[in-house]
């Protein structure tokens, strides 16, 4: 019988719709007491059909509008490297649903660069990284995101760290190219796990049957190689909002009632 690995959380909820309303809630408390001490806040941003539910919930939440969010920064996890004006960007769906919706600072959102801004892919890359580490710290050249977003594909992957490539075993670069993508378009960029972990809290967000087994996987602790989502921990705290179809193979004893 696979050992579960307890430090992860699992906070159920009915369906999507639920679900993105409780993140956004849990997300805006979790802003609104921080911001209120004057504290800067570093967030990433995930995209995907659930994770953009998640997002445009925060958006339409009234209690948006009494955050001070100019001391909040938001980055990506990953982008997909097309056009700026791609509706297939991360950037366009996080604007489009959330970031329009807030009275952000322009140079607090942190974008990724687009195939048609003048860098190839791995100039990009390089680029997005200089940008983290110009909110690191000694011990690190990236931020420590107060929360990562995280969506997790049917294959288990997180951002663009996709089962059983290079890119998930990166440990020395904060940023990395992908090309040949299993999933199109077939360039991206993307954070590393190292940056990922850093994180203070990392919230996965998984909806639907198709992520009941890799949702079963990440909690079984297996390899982070092949289930990146597996390997997915935040410094403080781990949690994963689901809903029940996605949920159904997770063991009752690791489903917290009360977070």
């Amino acid at each position: 019988m696979a050992e579960f690995w307890t430090e992860k959380r699992v906070v159920v909820s009915p369906d999507a719709d639920s679900l993105a309303s409780s993140v956004a809630a849990r997300f805006l408390d979790r802003v609104a007491k921080r911001t209120a001490d004057g504290k800067r806040m570093h967030i990433a941003l995930t995209g995907g059909a659930i994770g953009t539910h998640v997002l445009e919930a925060i958006g339409t939440h009234p209690g948006r509008t009494a955050i001070d969010w100019s001391g909040v920064h938001f980055w990506w996890g990953d982008e997909r490297f097309v056009p700026r004006a791609s509706p297939d960007r991360n950037e366009a769906m996080g604007r489009g649903v959330l970031l329009d919706a807030l009275d952000v600072p322009a140079p607090n959102v942190h974008a990724m660069a687009a195939s048609d801004d003048g860098l190839d892919l791995e100039g990009a890359a390089d680029v997005y990284a200089a940008e983290l580490a110009a909110f690191g710290t000694a011990e690190r050249a990236w931020p420590s995101f107060d929360i990562c977003f995280l969506g997790v594909g049917p294959d288990a992957h997180i951002a663009s760290l996709f089962p059983d490539r290079g890119e998930i075993q990166v440990t020395d670069r904060a940023v990395v190219a992908v090309r040949d993508s299993p999933a199109p378009p077939a360039e991206r960029i993307t954070l590393t796990r190292p940056v990922i972990n850093a994180s203070k809290r990392v919230w996965m967000v998984l909806s639907g049957p198709d992520k009941a087994s890799a949702l079963g996987l990440a909690l079984a602790g297996a390899s982070y190689a092949s289930v990146p989502a597996a390997g997915a921990k935040g410094r403080k705290r781990t949690i994963l909002f689901v809903d029940e179809a996605a949920a159904a193979q997770v063991p009752a004893e690791l489903i917290d009632q009360e977070y």
